[in-house]
């Protein structure tokens, strides 16, 4: 009597392989989406895509980042798709609701009566700020600066060069900083009397 080697069921090993890398993907496709509901159809998406893909899913050597990067260009080809649907800016598309959840998640060992204050005062602005910045901005700022991201899985992710993540979140944080200081600082100052 010959013993066959056990080989597992197709979802056991698909599940041995995706689950471990489900919380990560969730919390990219919420920075991505930023509303819940679309992080978890955004995730679902990607899942369903991939099972009948097994094969190419095991010989891949990274899988997180390779998760992250089919997470990406879901998300990108559902923005495109429903923007060919409707003549709606991307901002719309990408929700707004849930955006400064992430706040929220910043804590501080000290919060003192003035750091509350200025919380109050600095989250609604720095939500709308985000807000008037592109989608792909927006996922860069959140991904390196929030999330803590090496620039190197974000260039693997987004497919571009490490030299254009560099540049691209130096514009994008000099396009914030200016936003907000045009926010929180509204009027301009005045200049000498007889000048």
């Amino acid at each position: 009597m010959a013993i066959f080697p056990f080989k597992p069921s197709k979802s056991r090993r698909f599940d041995a392989l995706v689950k471990p890398h489900l919380d990560a993907m969730y919390r990219f496709a919420y920075r991505l989406a930023g509303q819940q509901q679309d992080a978890e159809d955004l995730v679902q998406d990607v899942v369903v895509k991939l099972f009948p893909k097994l094969d190419e899913l095991e010989s891949v050597d990274q899988l997180r980042p390779w998760l992250n990067r089919v997470l990406y260009r879901q998300f990108i080809d559902q923005v495109r798709r429903k923007n060919r649907q409707s003549d709606r800016p991307l901002t719309e598309l990408v929700g707004t609701e849930s955006q400064a959840d992430w706040l929220d998640s910043l804590e501080s060992d000290n919060v003192g009566p003035d750091l509350q204050l200025e919380q109050s005062r600095l989250g609604p602005v720095l939500d709308r700020v985000m807000m008037t910045l592109t989608p792909d901005q927006r996922t860069l700022l959140l991904l390196h600066d929030v999330d803590g991201w090496r620039q190197e899985d974000i260039a693997e992710v987004l497919d571009i060069p490490l030299g254009t993540v560099k540049s691209r979140l130096h514009r994008c944080r000099a396009a914030l900083r200016k936003k907000l200081q045009r926010e929180l600082e509204p009027i301009e100052p005045a200049g000498r009397v007889g000048e």
